[in-house]
């Protein structure tokens, strides 16, 4: 399981290493809903919450939107974005390309745990979290935290001109203030982009007030490192990966 240095809290984004089902799911696929032998998800599922001590878990049915939940107990809900101060409770996502993010307030003891696709990315999943957070529990951006686990990196995420309508639209612009693009015309398929979800998500933590020194990215590419799962590589038919974070228990 990978971690971020940024947060001291338990978290981790797991890979497709260390678990038991087979083939096209080996071998640490955390999703009954990929057409994965349910005891081995099962088994792959317990090792990893194992690692948190069993906690009680929340979750999400993903929708690739910006829905964000403040929750203080165990259960699911709609939407693609979870944020607690209960100590205890485990915040999960699933992924295999669309980025994990994960969110950390030390002054207020507040965190959270994002899907981010690029319907949720240029949507504003993270600016929406950052401000819930303000909202709920009081915390302020220049303390936050913000880790982006391993997803489909820009120069290996094809997209359409619809969809760099809805970045522009979205007030993003073509380049970082680093001068880094964002997106750019796909080299190889005339009419096509590639679109980096990761530039979206660092220059919306850092233009909603995240210092740079507290954004970090783990910068692996889910497409190209065989290390994760990757749905538009393996064509649909892959396992999913988990991005979890819990606040210590008490006692």
């Amino acid at each position: 399981m990978l971690t971020s240095p940024l947060i001291p809290v338990p978290h981790g984004f797991t890979t497709r290493e260390g678990g038991v089902s087979e083939g096209a799911y080996a071998s640490l696929n955390l999703s009954a809903f990929t057409g994965d032998a349910p005891e081995r998800v099962a088994e792959n599922q317990r090792r990893v919450l194992e690692r948190f001590g069993h906690p009680p878990v929340a979750l999400l049915n993903q929708q690739h939107g910006t829905v964000v939940h403040a929750v203080e107990e165990a259960g699911v809900w709609e939407g693609d974005g979870l944020l607690t101060h209960q100590p205890g409770l485990l915040l999960r996502v699933g992924v295999a390309d669309c980025y994990p993010v994960l969110l950390y307030d030390p002054v207020h003891n507040a965190i959270g745990a994002l899907h981010a696709g690029w319907r949720g990315s240029v949507g504003g999943i993270l600016p929406k979290a950052l401000e819930r957070l303000r909202e709920r529990y009081g915390s302020q951006p220049e303390d936050l935290r913000v880790a982006v686990g391993p997803g489909i990196s820009g120069p290996n995420f094809q997209v359409g001109p619809e969809v760099i309508e809805w970045v522009e639209q979205a007030g993003l612009g073509a380049r970082l203030p680093s001068g880094a693009p964002i997106y750019w015309p796909d080299p190889h398929t005339a009419g096509k982009y590639r679109l980096d979800l990761e530039a979206v998500l660092r220059q919306q933590a850092l233009g909603a007030g995240v210092q740079p020194q507290n954004y970090w990215a783990l910068g692996a590419c889910t497409y190209a490192d065989g290390r994760f799962f990757s749905h538009r590589r393996d064509q649909g038919r892959t396992g999913r990966m988990w991005a979890l974070i819990q606040l210590p228990p008490l006692g």
